[in-house]
């Protein structure tokens, strides 16, 4: 838990992915077309996922993948993370985190 908590406060948006995964893709793109340029964490790429993608269920996060994390904070998996965006939250947070000046 604590090396996510560390990933996760290294840049304004983390992400936790696997490079395999759509929905991971998608939640990549959806932050590039913001104009944000998260630090992606790909857990099939990473020696030790599997206490990584722990670490993350015991967040909440279910399916463990994507996740995302905001100013350091955990934001939740991609449905979640779509909802912001549409209701438009999403657009406030990275704001406030420091990601977006617009």
């Amino acid at each position: 838990m604590d090396r996510i908590d560390k990933l996760a406060s290294q840049k304004a948006v983390v992400i936790f992915s696997k490079s395999t995964c759509c929905m991971c893709h998608a939640i990549k793109r959806l932050f590039y077309e913001q104009g944000v340029s998260p630090t992606i964490h790909e857990l099939d790429e990473d020696s030790r996922s599997r206490e990584m993608e722990w670490a993350l269920m015991k967040l909440g996060c279910s399916p463990t993948v994507p996740a995302v994390f905001i100013g350091g904070k955990f934001v939740g998996s991609a449905d979640t993370v779509m909802t912001f965006q549409l209701n438009g939250k999403l657009k406030k947070m990275l704001k406030d985190a420091g990601a977006i000046w617009l």
